[in-house]
């Protein structure tokens, strides 16, 4: 299984902030945005990651994470020079994929709660068709809504509907298998010139290959797409990390816990950062405080 993050956009939403970086770089709370879909893709035992985003800002990525060995990842770069649609993102990376499955993860998705690695976990190991989830919203006309029958079989997706045929909106997490690759290359660009995603699912969809798994009431998907939002989610990260005294989205410790890096190389990790209470955390993990 390969993993792919789509960090590219212009994020015109939050000017004048992205005038400068892209939205993925920018802190939410006290970690650049982008790891918390790595994150994810971390503990869906994904090492092999793609992260695509505009040639302007692909470099920082590429200095902030490197080639992510020191997480025991794999992270190459590929550049998307104009938005022209998420389903673009397994044309450009049809070298990286090869022939593997694949997930790919919106930068700008937020999740944490209790069962996240359960259903991961489901996803990764449904080697055939397409995997899509669902998040009960109070307010689905405002979102891309999933119907699915008692097998979890999807019946539609409709984008924004006047009259939603459910409540559970469909998030920025996607799995697939390898024929992926040729049904993107196959979208038909929509009327905003873009290969939609939605494109993508309802062929699958067709296919009867299309499944959905529930996101439980124990998971938090955090908005990020307005100055307000982002705040919100600041908010809530640090008042879990405060209260627990755990790291929500700590890349070094979820590499730690799944065997990707060892007790040495987390101390090196933590070493670099002693003099912060991020690099203090990190060592207080060897030493069997957490």
């Amino acid at each position: 299984m390969k993993g792919i993050i789509l960090a590219g956009g212009k994020g015109t939403r939050l000017y004048p902030m992205t005038k400068v970086a892209s939205k993925q770089l920018l802190p939410l709370y006290d970690k650049p945005m982008i790891y918390y879909p790595l994150s994810i893709l971390m503990l869906a035992n994904i090492r092999d990651i793609l992260i695509i985003s505009t040639p302007k800002d692909l470099p920082m990525y590429e200095e902030l994470l490197k080639d992510g060995s020191k997480l025991g990842l794999n992270i190459s770069y590929q550049v998307q020079k104009e938005p022209r649609g998420l389903a673009e993102a397994f044309i450009l990376g049809e070298n990286f994929i090869k022939n593997d499955n694949v997930c790919l993860i919106l930068g700008d998705n937020v999740f944490y709660g209790q069962g996240m690695t359960d259903i991961l976990k489901q996803a990764v190991n449904t080697k055939t068709g397409a995997t899509i989830f669902g998040f009960p919203v109070k307010n689905p006309k405002a979102f891309g809504v999933v119907e699915f029958d008692k097998d979890m079989n999807v019946l539609s997706i409709e984008e924004k509907p006047l009259v939603p045929k459910s409540n559970f909106a469909v998030p920025g997490l996607y799995f697939y298998d390898n024929k992926v690759i040729d049904i993107a290359k196959n979208v038909i660009p929509s009327k905003r010139g873009e290969l939609e995603i939605t494109s993508v699912n309802n062929e699958y969809l067709r296919l009867k290959e299309l499944k959905v798994q529930l996101m439980n009431r124990g998971i938090a998907w955090l908005d990020t797409g307005t100055p307000e939002n982002m705040l919100k989610a600041s908010s809530f990260i640090e008042e879990i990390q405060e209260m627990q005294g755990l790291y929500i989205a700590c890349l070094e410790e979820i590499a730690w816990r799944r065997g990707f890096i060892n007790d040495e190389q987390l101390e090196e990790l933590g070493n670099e950062l002693k003099q912060t209470d991020y690099g203090k955390y990190l060592l207080s993990l060897k030493k069997g405080r957490m």
